[in-house]
């Protein structure tokens, strides 16, 4: 296949050739009637496009946006019309919410019999409307290569985002001489937003005249590739930055200005000092619900600086006192030469390793000392955290931090891996933040290994939403994909365990996952996991703990450690939702 033949190529093969252009090196792709000449083209392509076979849409669907989110590309996945394209719907609005690069192509029946009720048809651009950033349904072959141009530009640039094409079979059979560098029609879509030099200067005036100044960072800064930039901005003002759940390594966890993860499960440490700013930097975020509480009173007595790529998400949930619509990492490199020019007199001594603002250091210094992240270790079991921890620890010091990534399925596994282990790094933290789709973890992980050869990919997962894509554990074995898979089993759907035990007295309503109270642990996962030849051991022993870390971070293909942990666990602290920092719960 070549982008240069003169002789007519099926739509399908062009669908190809537009992803090799597109440097695309993996897809993850599930056959069936409507994509069958997809797939016979991908057979026939050069060995740099791998097509790796999950066992679900989703499951594919959702490692692409592990392969994504890891590697900083635009991941690709692929299935067939109807129920294959119903099971994408998941991972798009999923990566709708998290701003995750991914292309979703679907196969589609022929043009004739589109809105008949063909056999597997359904209106798949309809359905996904709201959950992509662009959507497209081809009808003709001519414009397959217009239409990927424009679905990686819009995929990878402005605030990163689902977009899904939707390819009638008859489009992937028509042979015609492609034309593989048309030009783009987009003539309302303006991603490269920056910061003007006045609207920066507002922002360093407003820094001179802080006394208590933050950051709060998300998802944004990491996208923008604005980590170095962030680290350097808050090392040279001194402001003390929280971190967002999907902004975790935007800023080395472990650098003495980092505060943490803020919000329902963040440290009280970040959401006092975020509550009782006087100047809150919002760069790359959306204020979320799940950060602000009760939004009214989420920095109620602070001046807001947001400055975010999308216009939508500014003033949508908080207003700002200075609202900026820019690519974040722009704006902080911007603000770094401004501030080597001293463009504001005085803000160079105030800045001064934080001298304009040492007492509020001082403050936020008790705060972390006094409240740190804490649980109660037991000696009879493995709790959840020290789990966590000890994984973190053993890594460490063995000197992977950089070369491991982490990602999680969704409950009370999740926020542990977020409070417990530390990421120095962007993009070694993968985790479903805004939709919360449980599931999410090994797949994704999948996708991280195939984009990662070279490093330790863990998904840190619980019982629960291990088990909805656990068939995953095939694409693993098959395709040589060395996932680990940290599974803490409390036999528990546990967050809502949680909230029951804190907000309806206790009463379970259907989060039991066990066979019965004296039954061995169900399901057996074991089992199940060498079922698939995935190597497998199960531990409740503290005093087994490290020793099966080891063995499971050793183990040269995928591996399943089952922990068996505690279900009474609680993850604190935790402010409740709709409520603010004053009721925050610590024990």
């Amino acid at each position: 296949m070549s982008a240069n033949n003169p002789t007519p190529q099926s739509g399908a093969d062009i669908l190809v050739q537009c992803l090799l252009n597109h440097g695309v090196e993996v897809v993850f792709a599930y056959p069936g009637g409507a994509s069958m000449p997809i797939h016979q083209s991908l057979t026939r392509v050069s060995p740099r496009l791998r097509t790796i076979l999950p066992r679900h849409e989703q499951g594919g669907g959702f490692a692409a946006e592990g392969y994504a989110r890891s590697s900083g590309k635009v991941g690709v996945c692929l299935a067939t019309s109807g129920p294959g394209a119903t099971n994408f719907v998941t991972c798009l609005a999923d990566a709708k919410m998290d701003s995750t690069p991914i292309i979703a192509i679907t196969g589609q029946v022929g043009t004739p019999v589109i809105g008949t009720d063909a056999f597997q048809e359904t209106p798949i651009i309809e359905v996904c409307r709201a959950i992509t950033k662009h959507h497209y349904l081809v009808t003709r072959t001519e414009d397959i290569t217009r239409v990927f141009k424009e679905a990686f530009h819009i995929a990878s640039t402005g605030r990163p985002g689902p977009v899904l094409i939707d390819v009638p079979k008859d489009v992937q059979t028509r042979k015609i001489i492609p034309d593989y560098d048309p030009p783009m029609n987009l003539p309302g879509y303006r991603p490269h937003a920056q910061a003007s030099r006045d609207e920066l200067l507002q922002v360093l005036e407003a820094i001179r005249h802080s006394r208590k100044p933050m950051i709060y960072a998300g998802g944004g800064i990491i996208a923008s590739g604005a980590s170095p930039s962030l680290k350097a901005f808050a090392e040279r003002t001194g402001i003390p930055v929280a971190l967002t759940l999907q902004g975790l390594g935007g800023i080395p966890s472990e650098h003495f200005l980092c505060l943490q993860m803020l919000g329902m499960h963040g440290t009280v440490y970040a959401n006092y000092a975020v509550n009782d700013a006087d100047l809150l930097l919002a760069l790359g975020v959306r204020f979320d619900d799940r950060v602000t509480g009760k939004i009214s009173e989420f920095v109620k007595h602070g001046k807001i600086v947001h400055i975010d790529i999308d216009p939508s998400e500014i003033n949508k949930n908080k207003v700002a006192h200075l609202p900026i619509v820019s690519d974040v990492g722009y704006a902080l490199r911007t603000m770094l030469q401004m501030m080597e020019e001293n463009a504001v007199p005085g803000l160079t001594a105030v800045t001064a390793n934080g001298l304009g603002h040492a007492d509020w250091i001082r403050q936020v210094e008790k705060w972390r000392e006094e409240e740190p992240l804490r649980f109660t270790d037991r000696d009879d079991a493995i709790l959840p955290q020290s789990a966590i921890q000890r994984l973190w620890q053993i890594v460490r010091d063995r000197g992977q931090l950089e070369n491991t990534i982490v990602t999680t399925g969704v409950g009370q596994h999740q926020m542990w891996a977020a409070q417990y282990f530390r990421f120095n790094h962007p993009r070694r933290w993968v985790t479903s933040g805004g939709l919360g789709s449980m599931g999410f973890g090994l797949p994704s992980a999948i996708g991280a290994q195939a984009a990662n050869p070279g490093k330790t990919v863990i998904d840190i997962d619980g019982d629960g939403s291990f088990l909805m894509n656990i068939q995953e554990l095939a694409c693993a074995f098959t395709e040589k994909l060395p996932v680990k898979v940290l599974l803490l089993n409390n036999q528990h759907l546990g967050m809502v365990a949680q909230w029951e035990d804190r907000f309806f007295a206790g009463n379970r309503a259907h989060t039991y996952l066990g066979a019965g109270p004296d039954e061995e642990p169900y399901p057996d996962f074991v089992t199940m996991a060498r079922g698939f030849r995935v190597e497998a051991r199960r531990i409740h022993a503290k005093a087994d703990l490290d020793e099966a870390l080891e063995e499971m971070l050793d183990s040269k293909g995928p591996y399943l450690l089952d922990v068996l942990v505690p279900y009474q666990e609680h993850v604190l602290p935790m402010i409740p939702s709709g409520m603010t920092v004053r009721d925050i719960i610590k024990a």
